[in-house]
């Protein structure tokens, strides 16, 4: 019953979102936004952190590698084993995405999940960088949403997930 409830709430919000700001017109900022958070984009942020040759650095790019190899598996297993509905699955019809997704299930969001490990090691390693990358992380889970691909609760899922790869990943590194 309280996953009925958590559900409902859950298709609410994303209602409420996806109507009241989820426009043709702001779907190409939001596209550019979730974009930012595809994969090569933190392959190439780690190869010129690398080519700092700092010992600081490096230790960023270690932590950073780690936690998405633990993001990675943990994020397809989970959306394998959740096999949530899409939004537009799941209302069939009643309105359109602004993208096609990636694969076909909802459950966690990878975007997201992909930006909060960038997030936590930030946090972590490089705190005065926070100011640009922890609203650039709610910008992309919110750009999940918005462009009809996401519920909020599978951004929240994707957040959470980021934040435990960091901490499994400083915890196997920094122990």
């Amino acid at each position: 019953m309280k996953l009925a409830r958590l559900a409902a709430f859950d298709q609410y919000f994303f209602t409420l979102l996806f109507q009241r700001f989820g426009s043709s017109a702001l779907a190409p900022l939001c596209r550019a936004c979730s974009r930012t958070a595809d994969g090569p984009c933190y392959a190439a942020l780690a190869l010129v952190l690398w080519l700092a040759h700092s010992a600081a650095v490096l230790d960023f790019v270690f932590l950073l590698a780690l936690a998405y190899a633990i993001e990675l598996p943990a994020y397809l297993l989970l959306k394998n084993l959740f096999r949530r509905q899409r939004p537009v699955e799941f209302w069939q019809g009643k309105f359109q995405a602004h993208i096609l997704p990636s694969d076909r299930f909802s459950l966690p969001s990878g975007h997201t999940a992909g930006a909060f490990v960038l997030l936590g090691v930030v946090a972590m390693l490089a705190p005065f960088w926070l100011i640009v990358v922890f609203p650039w992380a709610l910008a992309v889970g919110l750009s999940r949403i918005l462009l009809g691909v996401h519920f909020p609760g599978d951004v929240c899922a994707g957040a959470a997930l980021g934040l435990t790869a960091v901490l499994l990943a400083q915890a196997i590194l920094f122990p």
